[in-house]
C-alpha cells in the first residue's frame, strides 16, 4: 500500500466505515447478557487504553499543553456527544436488531450535513443533497420491515 493511500481521507473513511460495521456485529453479540452501560464502559476503557498507546508510541504527548481554551472545550463537548452517542447505540443494540440500529445510527450523516450547512457555512451542490436524501431514504427503508 502506497504513501499516497495511507496520506488519504478517503482510505481512512472507508476503514472507519468497515470497523463500524465490525463495531455493531460484535457489540450486538456482546451486550448479550451485559447491560448496555456496563458493554459502553467496557468499550471506553479499551478506546481509552489504545488512544494513549498510540498517543505515547507517536510521542504526541508534548503537544497537549499547547491545546488551547476553544480547542478543550469543543472536544470535551465532542467527547460528551460521543458518550451519549455510545450510551444510546448500545441501548439501541440491547433490544433491537444490529441491521435495524447500525442503519438508523448511519442517519449521523444527514444530520452533519445539515448542521454543517447551517452552522459551519459549509456547501453542497443539489446532487449532494440528494445523495444526502437517497442516505436518509435508504436508511429507513433498511431500519424499517415491509
Amino acid at each position: 500500500m502506497g504513501r499516497a493511500v495511507l496520506a488519504s481521507w478517503p482510505f481512512w473513511a472507508l476503514a472507519s466505515a468497515v470497523f463500524a460495521a465490525l463495531t455493531a456485529i460484535l457489540a450486538k453479540i456482546g451486550v448479550e447478557g451485559v447491560g448496555s452501560n456496563l458493554a459502553t464502559l467496557v468499550r471506553t476503557v479499551v478506546i481509552l487504553a489504545i488512544a494513549a498507546l498510540i498517543v505515547t508510541v507517536s510521542g504526541e504527548w508534548r503537544g497537549a499543553g499547547e491545546i488551547g481554551r476553544r480547542s478543550w472545550l469543543f472536544l470535551v463537548l465532542s467527547g460528551l456527544a460521543t458518550g451519549a452517542s455510545w450510551l444510546c447505540y448500545f441501548r439501541a443494540l440491547k433490544i433491537g436488531e444490529a441491521a435495524k440500529v447500525a442503519p438508523i445510527d448511519k442517519l449521523s450523516v444527514v444530520f452533519v450535513a445539515i448542521i454543517a450547512a447551517v452552522f459551519l457555512g459549509e456547501r453542497l451542490s443539489p446532487a449532494n443533497w440528494l445523495g444526502v436524501a437517497l442516505i436518509a431514504a435508504g436508511a429507513v427503508l433498511v431500519a424499517v420491515r415491509v
